[in-house]
């Protein structure tokens, strides 16, 4: 089952992280404060997150600086970042941000609607990459338990299946919907990529899943070919 979404939240002024805590408390996520660069780095060597909201201005290690680390770590490159900046920047300032690995660049004060807006976006791509984790984890249990052509254990396995293929039907309703939403609110190019990216793992699923059906798969290409 999958647990609540964590979000990781970094800045140096209690007062900000404060802010940031009451306008997403609504998401009902677990929230996590940092208030360095280097703080924000060793929760990520731990816990795994949806999304980042990272202050451009800190002291010792920046913004940029702790962007550049996340995007440097396998295990963290692919987390969606949003900068938050008190700067009145200019296109430069914002292109630097954006080559940090950003995927949004929000300017303060900003609207409190308008970023849990954005930031329910990503926990919604994140628990529908847990799911389908989850369904391809259940998939590879299949896999290695079959062959052993016990009629109980037949017949457990396609339980399996037909649950497998059940709860991979929620999930890629779950995505449609998501996808046509996105669409509907001309949301970020990247979240809009991001979501594109789940519905091929998802049909990837789908069609190994149609495979062990039976009758399909690896039956019907021996039969095709003989």
């Amino acid at each position: 089952m999958v647990q609540k979404a964590k979000i990781l939240l970094v800045d140096d002024r209690p007062e900000n992280l404060l802010a940031l805590e009451a306008i997403l408390s609504a998401l009902d996520q677990t929230l996590v404060r940092a208030s360095s660069g280097e703080e924000a780095l060793k929760a990520l060597l731990t816990d795994d997150f949806a999304v980042i909201l990272l202050d451009v201005q800190m002291p010792g290690m920046d913004g940029f600086e702790t962007a550049a680390h996340i995007k440097r770590r396998e295990r963290t490159r692919d987390i969606p970042i949003i900068f938050l900046t008190a700067i009145n920047h200019g296109p430069h300032h914002t292109f630097r941000g954006y080559a940090a690995g950003a995927v949004d660049y929000i300017s303060k004060p900003f609207d409190p609607w308008v970023l849990r807006a954005k930031v329910s976006v990503f926990v919604d791509l994140y628990m529908k990459n847990c799911q389908l984790k989850e369904q391809a984890s259940l998939l590879r249990l299949q896999l290695e338990g079959g062959g052993k052509g016990d009629v109980a254990e037949g017949k457990e396995s396609v339980g399996l299946l037909a649950e497998l293929s059940a709860r991979l039907a929620a999930v890629e309703e779950q995505a449609e919907a998501l996808s046509k939403q996105l669409d509907d609110d001309s949301a970020d190019a990247a979240a809009v990529a991001t979501a594109a990216h789940l519905e091929r793992k998802l049909t990837g699923l789908r069609r190994a899943l149609d495979a062990l059906e039976p009758g399909t798969g690896s039956t019907s290409s021996v039969s095709s070919q003989s």
